[in-house]
């Protein structure tokens, strides 16, 4: 619900101070760049916001945090001590943020909901593609002058069929763009949208029809109660044309465990992931001196028809601009007493 919020006389002719948390480079590159005009204050901290670092947000008027910050209710209650306003995610899901408590301690909670659609639902054909041709493989062979084409086959799009789990705004891209491929594409969708549906030559259908009918299945959905561990034991098995999977949405959606069986018993022809059940600790982060503690994350790399991405579907520059001016708008509407912008403010 939008509401104005009076400005705080504190904080009135001054500059607004905001400490960003597990922020790389691109974070500072973009929103130094939105912020030309030096409105705001900003603390990069390349540590991850939670209870332990939230004394580090001492005198700002917000905090801007990611995916794997936990801004649990013993976070908020530091920093709401520490006189913190605003939650501002640079991201679309909201599940590391205990609404309940934000409401509770009068924070803020605002999001990014739409900053590039096209950007996951591209990232994900890409994946696929990648995958399919066996092109991150050949890569590798020929940098080191190998040539031969042994292992490298993979199947034509024309004429296959694609199930989209999920048609929200990146879902629905990702089945325009597998349609554009000539591919017959159906979708499912607690909500479907006939109309987008009969103008793109998409079909909705069931879940287990998806699983039985697809040659290629891309998940687009939320994490919710109901979508955790979607791809599990019981839908694997009703994958008889061993499809390839995609997911660029939530990492939770997908078993692990099932999927690695899954592998091993070749009833999925490949797996391409942008988004892990585990992320925290590992992606965004630089490993390559350590020891991958992750298991099972471990057993998935070892499979020559996984590929694997750190999370980087959103990683445009078109992405990354809307993310900035997004948060930027809405840190300053709070330092001014104004709307936030439409849709951005999460709903508790």
């Amino acid at each position: 619900m939008l509401h104005a919020r009076p400005a705080d006389a504190t904080y009135v002719n001054t500059i607004m101070k905001v400490a960003f948390y597990d922020a790389k480079p691109y974070d500072e590159e973009f929103f130094s760049r939105q912020n030309s005009n030096g409105a705001l204050e900003f603390a990069f901290h390349s540590f991850r916001l939670d209870e332990s670092t939230a004394i580090t947000a001492q005198g700002c008027e917000a905090v801007c945090v990611f995916v794997n910050d936990n801004v649990n209710r013993d976070c908020l209650e530091r920093l709401a001590e520490n006189r913190v306003r605003l939650v501002a995610l640079r991201c679309t899901g909201f599940n590391n943020v205990d609404l309940a408590a934000a409401a509770d301690l009068s924070i803020a909670v605002t999001g990014v909901p739409a900053y590039s659609p096209h950007a996951v639902a591209e990232h994900a054909l890409a994946l696929f593609l990648t995958l399919n041709r066996r092109i991150h493989r050949a890569y590798n062979r020929v940098r080191e002058l190998n040539f031969s084409l042994n292992g490298l086959v993979g199947v034509d799009l024309y004429g296959k069929t694609a199930g989209i789990i999920g048609t929200g705004k990146i879902g629905k891209l990702t089945a325009q763009i597998f349609r554009g491929f000539g591919t017959e594409v159906l979708a499912y969708d607690l909500y479907p949208d006939e109309a987008w549906a009969r103008e793109n030559g998409v079909s909705y259908a069931s879940l287990d029809e998806i699983y039985e009918r697809s040659d290629v299945i891309s998940l687009h959905t939320p994490l919710t109660p109901e979508t955790h561990h979607l791809i599990n034991e019981e839908s694997l098995s009703k994958m008889t044309k061993a499809p390839f999977l995609i997911n660029t949405s939530r990492g939770k959606l997908i078993d692990t465990t099932a999927v690695i069986q899954s592998l091993k018993d070749k009833q999925l022809r490949g797996v391409a992931l942008d988004v892990y059940e585990i992320e925290e600790g590992v992606f965004f982060e630089d490993l390559s001196h350590d020891v991958l503690h992750d298991d099972e994350l471990a057993r998935l790399l070892t499979f020559n028809n996984v590929l694997i991405t750190s999370h980087q579907g959103f990683l445009t520059e078109e992405a990354l601009s809307e993310i900035s001016r997004v948060t930027c708008e809405n840190l300053l509407a709070l330092h001014t007493g104004k709307p936030f912008l439409e849709g951005t403010e999460v709903e508790r």
